[in-house]
């Protein structure tokens, strides 16, 4: 059942995945002015002469996200249509056009009046909410699937609601707090780990005030994902889908932590590691919003 569907989506979403890994290749490399300040046009052509490594990055980064939102669009008003008996699907559907539209939007206004701090942090936290839509939409399909579909619904209790809410909304939080790290250029202004330049407050504070920051959110985040993951394994074990995804969310996050510890001591050197720190966030936050989405259904068992 939902055969062409799960195919179409799974292939949407490793494109949705592609361009946030195309986003954090142009973040990283410094390309996000390889087709100057013109939209959707590059400097002015529809195909660059001569282009540069920066105009190349930048240019098929826009024609990915192109075919991306096309693909979107098609798998909502599918997903409008052929699950549309499952009550988060058509909500999910709308979420998925919203947010890819956003981020399309966020980067033309990137391109078109410049590259605030604010605008490419809206235009990669909207790129983590197009990946998580179009994943559970995905997964919807396979609940679906069954001779008798029995969505995911483990009875749980409300302050197990209410923690993993809080956390996942604490994530999306997190998102942008490392997003104005990379666009304020601040993710070399704390020497060192754990001490900031060598200091546990920093002098001259608000100069390495985002990166300062940031370490203490990813922090507490990673102490979060622990607290839940033995609260699930205490109390709830039995529901092996909790179980995994709070185990799943913590490894996420310790290598979301090693790999920002990795870009510090290693003064930013390597691209991977930086392009892994991105994506890494947003497979845990994807993670998260799938718990989100089980915990608030009905139990059901």
């Amino acid at each position: 059942m939902h055969k062409r569907f799960k195919f179409f989506g799974v292939t949407t979403a490793l494109f949705v995945l592609l361009v946030l890994i195309q986003g954090a290749l142009v973040s990283k490399t410094g390309s996000g002015e390889g087709c100057g300040d013109t939209w959707p046009l590059c400097f002015g052509e529809v195909v660059p002469l001569n282009p540069t490594i920066e105009t190349m990055i930048e240019y098929t980064h826009r024609i990915v996200s192109g075919l991306t939102g096309l693909l979107v669009i098609i798998l909502a008003i599918w997903a409008w249509k052929q699950l549309k008996h499952i009550r988060e699907a058509r909500v999910l559907a709308v979420l998925s056009v919203l947010m890819i539209v956003l981020q399309g939007l966020m980067g033309a206004g990137a391109v078109v009046f410049g590259q605030e701090p604010i605008t490419m942090a809206l235009h990669f936290g909207f790129s983590a909410l197009s990946l998580s839509s179009v994943v559970l939409l995905i997964i919807l399909s396979f609940e679906d699937s069954n001779r008798k579909p029995r969505p995911v619904a483990p009875k749980n209790s409300k302050g197990l609601r209410k923690y993993i809410i809080a956390v996942t909304a604490y994530c999306y939080a997190v998102i942008y707090t490392g997003a104005f790290v990379k666009h304020t250029d601040s993710t070399l202004a704390c020497a060192g780990f754990p001490t900031c330049n060598g200091q546990w407050i920093p002098d001259a504070f608000w100069t390495v005030a985002p990166q300062y920051f940031h370490r203490i959110f990813g922090t507490i985040m990673l102490i979060s994902l622990i607290i839940l993951t033995v609260w699930v394994m205490r109390k709830f074990r039995g529901h092996r889908t909790l179980a995994w995804l709070s185990m799943i969310s913590v490894l996420l996050v310790i290598g979301q932590f090693a790999s920002g510890i990795t870009i510090v001591l290693s003064l930013n050197q390597f691209l991977e590691v930086g392009m892994t720190h991105a994506i890494l966030v947003s497979l845990l936050f994807t993670c998260l919003a799938y718990m989100t989405m089980i915990i608030l259904r009905k139990p059901t068992q």
